[in-house]
């Protein structure tokens, strides 16, 4: 067997700064071309446009499983994991330059290409959205090549590597070569620093970090909400069991859960917004932000529930809606006979297929404006969305919408159904336990169990609660606001004795239908069972 050769400290230091190099370059590249992208569409930012490419191309089992494990930090996950792939990626292009800097150079641009076809892909973006990455580009690889040459790692930079192959570094440098080699480093780490900041600077006050950080823009607050033609009905006292731990009847805002597929909050003025309605209608209609204003708009307590939630889940919210009734602006359209669903469409190319019965009913499907009193957030669909009663999110509650198109359920297929998810999606009769938690420890004595129940468009009829697997018992029901909302319930279980016991809800609403306990996955239409948690008594 041949002798080992280890790798000097020399070489491992040309190693690690070549990766190095390779990594501040990357971040040179996506930090500029996303601070350039503030000036132009969100999906203009190469960071952005590859993480909604990686979403829609994601299997289905892929993303419910990161919805079930991160919920709506769901997409702040996804962003990590890019930075961390991109970043290895980057370090292999540097390693690659200490070769073979031309090649790695072509490497990079054909990353950057790459990424360029993914923004100019986006079906929000044009050719013009194209500047951001391409200046960003030039940045990287110009950056990549002063630090790899700052570095010494490059082979023309490297005598100790270019030399015969086996050959070991000498044991003794010469003064003048560690009078030289000093400098080069000390230029490398500055450039490598100037680097770094450079790259964290421009992140930072880039468009990716700011779809994680920023707030409703002045354009929301500039928009004047009008007084509703139709008001909710004032939630009564009786509506809510007042225990702490349970769910606040209305949820505000910015506890509202979010769940969709748009890494960064699609930026559309009211200015810029209108609806399109088109199709299988007799008549056309287009609807712009003034004339939405204009109109009767109508006030209600509505529910919203997202297929992904699991047994027990905080995936749903209630807020009072303002907007103005779809089956109106549907009737101005007037589909034809045939025509059996709605395709909505978002601005950043998102799409659900409602069907068309659940539009034009007689319940209180909106075109909304409004959330709680102000403006929908940028999150929630700013400035319009769709709101339907009875129906999961993924089928019905379009945010950011532009479009309706009228349409059949055997002529088009909209985003989740491409993926196998149920067509028409009805929310299923479900409840949840808020209190106790699960595992808590509690008090001896009375030991007060309380919770929601909803089943939108039938409304809760009565919540049941099981102690220990024993029988079933009736729990105290909270007055009913409507059959769109949820339900509060409350049980008190008295005398409870010391140790570990166990509770199980179920729902039934007012058609007779009874929450299951059969235990089923979200895909392709909601989890079934019954909600059980265990707590202990002191």
């Amino acid at each position: 067997m041949g002798p080992v050769h280890r790798p000097t400290a020399g070489q491992l230091r040309r190693f690690f700064a070549a990766a190095i190099s390779g990594i501040v370059a990357a971040g040179i590249f996506i930090g500029i071309a996303d601070l350039l992208a503030r000036f132009f569409a969100p999906a203009s930012s190469p960071l952005i446009a590859l993480g909604n490419s990686v979403i829609e191309l994601a299997p289905p089992a892929v993303q419910d499983v990161a919805i079930s494990i991160f919920g709506s930090s769901n997409k702040l996950v996804l962003v990590l994991g890019m930075g961390i792939g991109g970043a290895v990626l980057a370090a292999g292009i540097g390693l690659l330059a200490r070769r073979r800097l031309g090649l790695a150079c072509g490497t990079f641009a054909a990353v950057a290409a790459v990424l360029l076809a993914t923004v100019v892909s986006r079906p929000e973006t044009s050719l013009s959205d194209l500047v951001p990455t391409a200046l960003g580009a030039v940045s990287g690889v110009a950056a990549l090549v002063v630090l790899i040459r700052a570095s010494g790692s490059s082979a023309s930079g490297s005598p100790a590597e270019s030399s015969a192959p086996g050959a070991s570094e000498p044991s003794q440098r010469n003064s003048v070569g560690e009078e030289d080699e000093r400098p080069s480093r000390r230029m490398f780490l500055t450039l490598t620093a100037a680097g770094t900041v450079a790259a964290a600077a421009s992140l930072s006050l880039g468009r990716s970090v700011g779809a994680f950080t920023r707030t409703a823009g002045a354009t929301i607050s500039e928009l004047v909400l009008p007084s509703p033609a139709v008001r909710a009905a004032a939630i009564p006292a009786e509506a809510v069991v007042d225990i702490d731990g349970v769910e606040p009847f209305i949820t505000p805002n910015d506890e509202f859960y979010r769940i969709d597929t748009a890494l960064a909050v699609p930026e559309l003025t009211p200015q810029e917004w209108s609806l399109r309605i088109h199709g299988l209608v007799e008549e056309e209609v287009t609807l712009d932000m003034p004339q939405l204003l204009d109109l009767p708009l109508e006030e209600h307590h509505i529910t919203l529930t997202c297929v992904s939630n699991p047994v027990g889940g905080d995936l749903l919210g209630t807020a009072t809606w303002l907007g103005y009734p779809v089956r109106e602006l549907l009737a101005q359209a007037r589909p034809l006979p045939e025509a059996d669903m709605v395709l909505s469409r978002s601005v950043d190319g998102f799409t659900a297929s409602t069907p068309l019965e659940a539009l034009t009913d007689s319940r209180d499907s909106l075109l909304a404006i409004g959330m709680n009193g102000d403006p929908l957030p940028a999150e929630h669909g700013f400035p319009a969305r769709l709101v339907v009663p009875g129906l999961y999110g993924y089928v019905s509650a379009t945010k950011w919408v532009i479009e309706l198109e009228v349409t059949r359920f055997d002529q088009d297929t909209a985003y989740w159904t491409d993926r196998g998810w149920d067509e028409k999606a009805p929310v299923l009769v479900s409840s949840r336990i808020d209190v106790p938690g699960s595992l808590q420890e509690v008090d001896s004595g009375d030991v007060v169990i309380a919770g929601s129940a909803w089943s939108q468009q039938e409304g809760i009829e009565k919540v049941e609660v099981r102690i220990d697997d024993g029988e079933w018992q009736e729990a105290e029901m909270a007055a009913e606001v409507s059959a769109d909302t949820w339900r509060q319930w409350r049980y008190v279980y008295a005398d409870a004795d010391s140790g570990r016991h166990s509770v199980t809800v179920r729902a039934t609403n007012a058609a007779g239908e009874t929450q299951t306990d059969e235990r089923r996955d979200p895909i392709p239409n909601a989890a079934t069972g019954q909600h059980r948690i265990e707590f202990r008594v002191s």
